[in-house]
């Protein structure tokens, strides 16, 4: 019995020196990926300062694939384009729904990240994708490397992408009245809008071809549109409805919005439609 239990010691000890040999063996040596912190760049500074401080927005400009759809063609934007690009967001579109809406208006509902793409998300149809909404918690925003400051429409276009988008995420977070809205032009909805010129689109009650894709679409167009406009712009357009039935449908789709966005948020959307128009003037004239 002792030299059983004498072996058994034995063996266990054998065990344990093995053990420790084979950890020994599997210690990692030097680390090999690289935890260096990147250097911060003026711009990155600058968005820090601008916009993640602010309103909780993290700015993406660098190629990242998993925020992009690895099957089409992009690219990230030119460094010297950034800039441009979110001073346009931050003056029309930041500090209009700040002013109007009060400080932590956007810091509260707003998407928590940006991302910026260089070149043009064409789709197979031939329209052009300008931005996407996902989940209320990111914006995607294209062709940021056409952006021209100096000319009004370029800066509207691109706007409107980011006005667009952002009423998809106030509809999330607060649903508009859809059934008073689909009763206004229950014909004219359809997948194939791209087939339609806009002048033809609003002779039938739409703002634009694409709010023709459906009720959703048509209420963020509606919206969205009449932020880029003037005042002025607005009334030309609608002074230019041929159709008593149109003009109609647009000025009911017009008080719907505005309802809306006092009775969702308390917020006068006439003047938020004037603070954008005085911002956009600041960044063309700037």
């Amino acid at each position: 019995m002792k030299l059983f239990r004498y072996n058994k010691t034995a063996i266990l000890a054998m065990v344990s020196i093995v053990l420790i040999s084979c950890a020994s063996d599997d210690q990692p040596g030097e680390s090999q990926l690289d935890f260096t912190q990147p250097v911060k760049t003026q711009l990155d500074t600058w968005i820090t300062s601008n916009y993640l401080t602010p309103y909780n927005i993290n700015v993406q400009y660098k190629w990242n694939q998993n925020t992009v759809d690895n099957s089409r063609y992009l690219f990230p934007p030119t460094t010297d384009k950034v800039l441009p690009a979110l001073e346009i967001v931050q003056q029309i579109w930041l500090k209009s729904y700040s002013t109007v809406g009060g400080a932590d208006f956007v810091k509260k509902i707003a998407p928590r990240e940006i991302v910026l793409v260089g070149g043009v998300n064409l789709n197979s149809v031939g329209t052009r994708t300008l931005g996407i909404a996902e989940g209320g918690q990111r914006v995607t925003l294209f062709e940021t490397d056409y952006i021209d400051k100096s000319n009004r429409a370029n800066v509207s276009e691109f706007i409107h992408t980011i006005q667009h988008e952002y009423i998809h995420i106030l509809n999330q977070n607060k649903p508009f009245d859809e059934k008073a809205w689909a009763v206004i032009t229950p014909v004219g909805y359809t997948a194939d809008w791209y087939n339609f010129d806009i002048p033809e689109s609003n002779e039938i009650g739409f703002i634009t071809s694409y709010a023709r894709s459906n009720i959703n679409e048509d209420f963020a167009e509606t919206a969205s549109m009449i932020l880029i406009y003037s005042k002025a712009e607005y009334a030309t357009f609608l002074n230019g409805i041929q159709s008593p039935f149109a003009y109609q449908a647009l000025k009911t789709k017009e008080a719907l919005v505005v309802k809306y966005f006092k009775e969702a948020f308390n917020m006068d959307f006439y003047a938020l439609r004037d603070e954008a128009e005085k911002n956009t003037s600041a960044v063309i004239n700037n």
